[in-house]
């Protein structure tokens, strides 16, 4: 059977860097629709300490989100020398599809099938899927990419993952400070050499109570149109059921590799916030009896980058892999993680392998 390694990798951060001066002006709600009399500089002072979120990206007028994508994916293309037309399956996770700059999303046709035409390939058997599956879509994608590649239906596949999520948030949600930009991708590739790539995966998915704890909903504001529908977040209960599964489902993935906590070299999970990874890393490594952790271990963009959806890991990934994060590279040989949770609620993990060069 064989195995999946990454063999390019590719990211795109939009140009425009949005600062905390851009929220000066905002007129925040709470969640019960009633108007914050704190100052604004109060109210974003606060998100900062918790977040850590200081800038972060948003895309440009004219531009979607399939745009972004297909730069990411041109990228990660000629990383692998390959050509694109050699490519077997394009899988794009994202949650909006192409969003419009009045917030109507738009899926049809499939991103995949845009991101393809972008591409100018013009292999027709080559297969596109889109991936909905909340913040863990460009993991589970890639978990779908090592499922078609072990099951000899493909050799070479592109995964992205983008959003545009600064098109779908309430103005009035202070939530909206969180959310940012960006794309990321990679290129899988079958190979017989055992013991690398992805060598074990875990998804877990609780859609009963849980279903809910992120969802559209119209505007905080009462006063506001109310037929739109902006991303909305139950940040409570998401911290909640993240800190008690989480670290869980990527202790049964580590396990199911046969490995320990100290052979992990590196842990790159979903940018959510930055609270809420420490919580989980910091949980993760009490579940093997170790109350402190290296936090080099476990990189973080979400300070300069704000939280972009399935687009943080692969990004992150590209960022690392190619020496653009200070203090931060992979070794050959070395175990990293990737883990992520979002809407669903769905969790998921990948325990990945680099091959040593020979």
């Amino acid at each position: 059977m064989p195995n999946t390694i990454i063999i390019g990798s590719g990211s795109y951060l939009p140009e425009r860097i949005i600062t905390r001066d851009h929220f000066m002006d905002s007129e925040f709600y709470s969640d019960e629709g009633e108007l914050l009399t704190k100052p604004n500089a109060e109210v974003i002072q606060k998100f900062v300490d918790i977040t850590e979120i200081e800038n972060r990206r948003y895309i440009k007028d004219g531009e979607v989100n399939s745009d972004l994508g297909a730069r990411a994916a041109e990228e990660a293309i000629a990383d692998a020398n390959i050509s694109k037309e050699d490519l077997d399956f394009i899988i794009y996770a994202s949650n909006f599809g192409d969003v419009d700059e009045n917030g109507m999303s738009n899926f049809m046709p499939s991103i995949s099938s845009r991101v393809k035409n972008k591409l100018k390939i013009k292999n027709r058997k080559c297969i596109n899927y889109d991936m909905i599956f909340g913040c863990p879509g460009w993991v589970e994608a890639m978990i779908l990419a090592d499922t078609i590649i072990k099951s000899g239906k493909g050799k070479l596949i592109l995964v992205i993952g983008a959003e545009t999520l600064s098109r779908v948030t309430d103005p009035h949600d202070r939530n909206k400070m969180i959310f940012a930009d960006g794309a990321g991708a990679v290129v899988v590739k079958a190979t017989d050499e055992e013991n690398v790539g992805m060598i074990s995966d875990k998804t877990v998915c609780d859609n009963a109570e849980e279903l809910m704890f992120l969802e559209n909903s119209p505007s905080l504001n009462k006063s506001a149109e109310q037929k739109t529908l902006y991303i909305r977040m139950h940040g409570r209960k998401i911290y909640e059921y993240a800190l008690k599964n989480v670290p869980d489902a990527i202790k049964e993935t580590i396990d199911a590799a046969n490995l320990d906590i100290d052979d992990i070299d590196k842990i790159l999970i979903h940018q959510a916030n930055a609270k809420m990874d420490y919580a989980m890393i910091s949980r993760l490594f009490k579940l093997y009896g170790k109350k402190e952790y290296d936090h080099v271990v476990s990189p973080m963009t979400i300070q300069e980058l704000g939280n972009s959806s399935v687009a943080t890991i692969p990004t992150m990934f590209d960022l690392i892999r190619k020496g653009k994060m200070a203090n931060q590279s992979f070794k050959e040989g070395g175990n990293i993680v990737f883990a992520s949770v979002g809407a669903g609620m769905n969790i998921n993990a990948i325990v990945y392998r680099f091959p040593t060069k020979k």
